[in-house]
């Protein structure tokens, strides 16, 4: 696993995730948790909850998986309702560019 860094964060496991499959859609669930620094099980809980919840749409390709971020889905919590979550990304992923305006 990767040293998480001291203290606090301002994004959650699930935020992490998302970024990390949104610079990597074929990465590994290994390759996230170390990436994130939580354990294997938690980013296979936390797919679950993004594939379930309609931010990642999970795709089979061969022996892999391939995720989709759903970009026009919006934060959930009121205070951020308003932004969507390919606009996030396009913040904090490198060469993404923002949602379309659906």
């Amino acid at each position: 696993m990767t040293a998480s860094p001291p203290g606090w964060t301002f994004l959650s496991n699930h935020g992490h995730v998302l970024v990390s499959l949104a610079a990597d859609p074929e990465a590994r669930v290994r390759e996230i948790a170390d990436r994130v620094g939580i354990t294997e099980r938690s980013v296979q809980m936390i797919l679950g909850d993004l594939e379930k919840a309609g931010y990642v749409v999970r795709e089979r390709v061969g022996r892999r998986n391939h995720y989709t971020v759903v970009d026009r889905g919006r934060f959930r919590h009121p205070l951020e309702g308003h932004v969507r979550v390919g606009d996030f990304l396009a913040l904090v992923v490198r060469d993404r560019a923002p949602a379309d305006p659906a």
